[in-house]
């Protein structure tokens, strides 16, 4: 099975502009997260795509295998829907171009044993959150799904809501998420859903049209990413260190 790796990468972040580039010990970021994920060997191969020149030429001189893609995607499935268009795989992971320190478990766990063809079909990691300033933070996506881990729902909100039982616990969305081609060209060609304008969560409206989001459980997934100086500064001391040891 082929699966392609899609780093999306763009150079007009509001928080932090050009962040794929920010240098980080020597390096600019999208090279540090290139090169974790190449260590996972699931992946067949990988490529940075961005509507970006300097970015792209920043790629062509590390050596990384980068893609040109329209600067009018609004998301960034439907930049890896662009992608698929020219390279063809089985099964194509979104991987977050400002995690330096993304975790390559979950995105071994995002790659299914085997892919449905027939059918729209994508996979999301998800993981606990044990800290109630967790469950309470809208940014965190809160995930409620079936006894075959199927997603059924996705909010902002806390859910499920306690009213006869404590006897539960919260799970948010990580942002590793894998598709078949079904399922981008979907996503391509659909509208928003209800649900999804409602939150304000792209990925919800798959479930909105009742396509298929296999979940995978991985344990203390919980991501950093890189939106302003101040997260650039902590990634930055804990590379360090890391080259260090």
């Amino acid at each position: 099975m082929k699966v392609t790796g899609i780093i999306p990468a763009r150079y007009g972040a509001a928080r932090l502009p050009g962040k794929p580039l920010r240098d980080i010990c020597g390096h600019p970021m999208i090279w540090w997260v290139y090169q974790r994920v190449r260590t996972v060997d699931k992946l067949t191969e990988i490529y940075v795509a961005t509507d970006d020149t300097r970015i792209r030429e920043v790629c062509e001189e590390n050596n990384i295998p980068v893609v040109m893609t329209a600067d009018t995607h609004r998301t960034a499935a439907h930049r890896l829907q662009e992608v698929s268009e020219t390279i063809s795989a089985d099964f194509y992971i979104q991987l977050n171009g400002d995690e330096p320190l993304i975790n390559t478990e979950a995105i071994i766990a995002a790659i299914p044993d085997d892919v449905p063809t027939d059918r729209e079909f994508g996979t999301n990691i998800i993981t606990e959150m044990t800290d109630p300033a967790q469950v309470m933070d809208p940014s965190n996506i809160k995930m409620v799904f079936d006894t075959n881990m199927n997603a059924l729902y996705m909010s902002r909100t806390p859910i499920p809501y306690p009213f006869k039982s404590l006897n539960y616990k919260y799970y948010k969305h990580v942002g590793i998420i894998g598709y078949n081609k079904r399922m981008l060209d979907f996503y391509r060609d659909s509208v928003p859903g209800r649900f999804e304008v409602i939150e304000g969560i792209d990925t919800l409206r798959f479930l909105d049209y009742g396509k298929q989001l296999k979940l995978s459980l991985v344990q203390e997934c919980h991501s950093l990413s890189v939106d302003t100086e101040k997260d650039l500064e902590i990634v930055t001391r804990l590379l360090k260190e890391q080259q260090e040891k």
